[in-house]
């Protein structure tokens, strides 16, 4: 029934004694608990603490969770804890209106999990949030508008969630956004009114998409394109009446493509072969 670390400390490195716990009436004697299957198959207790395997005092973070999995009443009673685990995984269970007391905790972890619960109007206070990983939280939470001042986040981490989730109408206002990965998912998304005007990004990754999703009938502005896999992409797609700059492209998979596609062309109209 124990984790992978078989050793019991807490978090300042001493051995957990469980004689000193205040929740000792909670403890579970290991051999007891095995021998009678006390434990489901879930691995789920209600009111209980088990030593290696949920444990409040514990360092080791998996179990302290288990320990507020089995014990969420107590949860309330360690917003406070020295340990960040412990107020982290605190958080997790207790009742909502108890965390806005930790929206300013020094630890970034506990701040990443009040993103995950707290409602709007306090969330929206978390969107300056000095860390990128709680501001992350933020955006896969919030939605249309509210998003709106993330979408200059200073990290690309950040932004990349924002532009998975803005509506299609605030995606043209990123479209010249400093990272290519970024741009890459607008490119995704964005619509076909606006699509075209990103035919001439920096990125070949960016114009690698504008050339799998653009019409046929606008593929044409990419045929001199200087990567080889946008080349590739437009020889797959184009209409074969305009291969013609691609049957001699410098790239041989380009023109195999091209040719392939061509010499179909003059089957079906019966022309002569290249």
């Amino acid at each position: 029934m124990s984790d992978d670390i078989l050793d019991s400390l807490d978090w300042r490195g001493e051995p957990v004694d469980c004689t000193a716990c205040p929740h000792r009436d909670r403890r579970l004697d290991p051999e007891t608990a095995v021998l009678t299957a006390a434990i489901p198959a879930g691995g789920k207790l209600t009111g209980h603490c088990l030593p290696l395997k949920a444990c409040v005092q514990d360092r080791y973070a998996k179990r302290i969770q288990r320990f507020f999995e089995w014990n969420p009443d107590l949860s309330a009673g360690h917003l406070d804890h020295p340990y960040f685990e412990v107020r982290a995984n605190a958080a997790r269970f207790a009742p909502i209106f108890q965390l806005p007391r930790l929206m300013n905790d020094p630890d970034e972890t506990v701040r990443s999990v009040l993103a995950r619960r707290l409602p709007r109007r306090l969330l929206l206070k978390l969107r300056d949030d000095p860390d990128r990983e709680v501001r992350i939280a933020v955006a896969s939470r919030l939605e249309d508008a509210d998003l709106a001042p993330l979408m200059r986040d200073r990290d690309c981490s950040v932004r990349l969630r924002v532009v998975r989730r803005i509506p299609d109408g605030m995606l043209p206002a990123m479209m010249h956004d400093e990272d290519p990965e970024v741009r890459v998912e607008v490119a995704r998304r964005l619509s076909m009114d606006w699509l075209p005007s990103l035919a001439w990004d920096d990125s070949p990754r960016v114009r690698l998409v504008v050339a799998q999703r653009l019409p046929t009938s606008k593929l044409h502005v990419l045929l001199q394109d200087t990567d080889w896999m946008v080349r590739l992409a437009i020889a797959g797609r184009i209409d074969a009446g305009q291969l013609g700059p691609l049957l001699d492209d410098p790239e041989e998979e380009v023109r195999a493509i091209a040719r392939q596609r061509a010499a179909g062309l003059a089957i079906a109209n019966d022309l002569p072969p290249l």
